[in-house]
């Protein structure tokens, strides 16, 4: 038998997947050029590179609009993920330390290499976030006490305020790698095209597939661990696929978007307040709602400050840092 909060998640299912339908919709009409909706369709069915309009969408807007989408759906996975991993709610995919290793990465990239394209930078976005997500997550397992929520939250920490560190320094000895940086680091959907969406297409769905398949997992570790296990789940396999699912995500999602902070933190808040604490629900819903809030971003920042844009980061920081200070500030917020 179905249950009422069955029944309302998947309401907010179908109702969050024709938001995002409408919003890609939104995203490849608006901008400094508005585009009229036909005429983005006979882009799309009709292609014609002699007519300026269908430039624009075609070169441009579609290619950061499935950004947006691939972006926005990895980061909310991501924060749902680790928010549940360490049933901490301020918990968000930078706890890993991965916006702190892609940016060390991207650094070494143009400093060391001069590379200075993103689509050329992508990769090293990628590996310098998947290595310091496993340098996290390895020194958070050692001890005699195994891993737990508290050290795993504080290694990521430490490993950040390293790299930051690092990052610091690189930047102000190098003139070049700061022009290039800066853009990269503020989070934004601009200036690639969908030959690098290919390259993290695979590694963001398999980090999909495997969230999806944590849900069950993540509901008994919210119970708390010593119960997840007497009921007879394999805990340490359940918070090992969701590192290596946060990490394929997050990775991918860094190195095309750059750095995005609160994404991750805010749409799991929102949706707990909507369908509660099943999982199942918040993975489901939590992926289009983050392409849904990623992409609003973007077609804001395109819109308020005509004839220029603001990046896509710069907005959603704008929205989550309240956020951010609502939890702080909520009584018994953080539950390490």
């Amino acid at each position: 038998m179905t249950s009422a909060r069955d029944r309302r998640g998947r309401l907010v299912l179908v109702l969050s997947i024709l938001l995002l339908v409408a919003m890609v919709v939104v995203s490849l009409m608006v901008g400094a050029r508005p585009i009229a909706p036909g005429v983005v369709i006979d882009a799309l069915l009709r292609p014609d590179l002699s007519i300026a309009d269908h430039i624009v969408v075609l070169t441009q807007r579609v290619p950061r609009t499935v950004i947006g989408v691939l972006a926005g759906a990895a980061l909310a996975l991501a924060g749902t993920l680790m928010q549940g991993l360490t049933r901490n709610p301020l918990a968000d995919p930078g706890l890993l330390g991965i916006n702190a290793g892609a940016s060390v990465a991207v650094l070494a990239a143009i400093t060391i290499w001069g590379i200075t394209a993103p689509s050329g930078f992508v990769w090293f976005a990628f590996a310098g976030a998947a290595v310091a997500s496993v340098l996290v997550a390895v020194i958070g397992t050692r001890g005699p006490d195994g891993s737990s929520p508290a050290k795993l939250a504080l290694t990521g920490a430490a490993v950040t305020a390293g790299l930051t560190a690092v990052t610091t320094l690189i930047l102000t000895t190098s003139i070049t790698a700061f022009d290039v940086f800066r853009y990269w680091q503020v989070g934004g959907l601009t200036m690639r095209g969908l030959d690098t969406v290919a390259i993290v297409a695979i590694p963001i769905v398999l980090g999909a597939v495997i969230a999806f398949s944590s849900a069950r997992g993540l509901d008994l570790i919210a119970l708390g661990e010593d119960t997840a296990t007497g009921l007879g789940h394999n805990v340490a396999r359940t918070r090992g696929l969701g590192i290596l699912a946060a990490i394929l995500l997050c990775g991918g999602a860094t190195s095309i978007a750059g750095p995005i902070v609160f994404l991750g933190l805010v749409v799991p808040h929102l949706l707990r307040a909507i369908v509660g604490g099943d999982y199942r629900w918040l993975l489901a819903i939590g992926a289009p709602a983050g392409a849904i809030l990623l992409l609003a971003a973007d077609v804001l920042g395109r819109v308020i400050a005509l004839p220029g844009e603001i990046q896509a980061g710069l907005v959603v920081a704008f929205v989550g840092a309240p956020v951010l200070i609502s939890l702080v500030l909520r009584r018994k917020a953080v539950a390490l």
